[in-house]
């Protein structure tokens, strides 16, 4: 007769309460702000669930969590982020013997929501950059200031962070060209990136106006027009171009739009897709495609959309873009 010994119990799932110092754990393992923060708030609403649905931190318990989301009509960008930072909490978890193994690898293998075709997102066309880089004042100190945002934001297709991170000693030449060097970008990852001769003097006009020769490129100003502190927020990026999109008629404008601005206007002056890769700082060239028309061959390069400058009355500045 063959006895079988007894299979090994799997430990009974934790209480929401030992989960919760959990969370610091799965926040510390993640580098990025923008992580940090979302992984926090998804991870303080699946634990409020948790607490409330009285269910054990499960396969099943996980399953039953995004059907709730998928029921509060969420997107699948969005259910997906949440379901990996609970993935992430049942590893930590694991590594910290309050949860089976067997549990947190069942929880690791559940799917995220399905996302069919892709978003096109939102852009400007040629002429609505161009109205657009010429809509703050010249005469002013804000306006300068906003047009060497605005001009670095369409010719240098810099994130929000990026520009408020940008200093004086970023810009520098290289082969007889002004780049932004070494510029520090989304996870951590280091490029360079080409700044284009209108931009370049855009910038000179602010610091030479401003007095800036070195630290923080874009400084804030005060209600009467002066430079007052050393460094700009990413919000006043935000408030900036949605100021001038609102006299345009376009309300619903984010920074975001014009760094896709800069990279469809670089495909259609035929930009290769390896160039405008480098210049977005993507972490893979599978993201790029999906900001750029599909039925367009990549031939030339990506700076032939930039505008170039006419001496307008008055000795204001005007910009318009110029064809392939």
């Amino acid at each position: 007769m063959i006895v079988r010994e007894p299979a090994a119990l799997i430990p009974a799932p934790p209480p929401a309460d030992e989960l919760s110092p959990i969370r610091a754990l799965v926040l510390d393992s993640v580098h990025s702000v923008h992580s940090k923060r979302a992984y926090g708030r998804a991870l303080d609403d699946f634990l409020t669930w948790y607490r409330a649905g009285h269910v054990p931190f499960s396969r099943a318990a996980v399953q039953q969590y995004r059907a709730a989301l998928e029921g509060q009509g969420l997107a699948p960008s969005s259910i997906n982020v949440r379901l990996a930072a609970v993935r992430k909490l049942a590893s930590e978890a694991a590594e910290n013997g309050l949860l089976a193994p067997e549990l947190a690898a069942g929880i690791a293998r559940v799917k995220g929501a399905r996302r069919l075709g892709v978003r096109a997102g939102n852009w400007l066309t040629k002429e609505q950059a161009q109205s657009l880089l010429n809509a703050p004042d010249p005469g002013t100190l804000k306006g300068t200031r906003d047009r060497a945002i605005l001009g670095i934001l369409l010719g240098c297709g810099l994130r929000r962070s990026e520009i408020a991170a940008l200093t004086v000693e970023h810009i520098q030449q290289r082969e007889s060209r002004w780049v932004i060097v070494d510029l520090i970008g989304k996870g951590n990852r280091v490029r360079t990136v080409p700044v284009p001769a209108w931009v370049k003097i855009q910038i000179d006009r602010w610091t030479g106006t401003a007095i800036i020769r070195q630290g923080r490129l874009l400084r804030p100003l005060n209600k009467g027009g002066v430079v007052w502190g050393e460094a700009i927020t990413e919000k006043v990026v935000w408030w900036v171009v949605r100021e001038y999109a609102g006299m345009l008629g376009l309300p619903a404008l984010a920074p975001h739009d014009l760094r896709r601005t800069c990279a469809r206007l670089c495909r259609a002056a035929g930009g290769e897709l390896e160039q405008i890769h480098f210049l977005l700082g993507h972490a893979s060239t599978v993201m790029t495609p999906e900001w750029l028309p599909v039925r367009r061959r990549l031939v030339l390069l990506h700076t032939r959309h930039l505008p170039y400058i006419t001496l307008a009355c008055y000795g204001k500045l005007s910009y318009r873009f110029f064809d392939s």
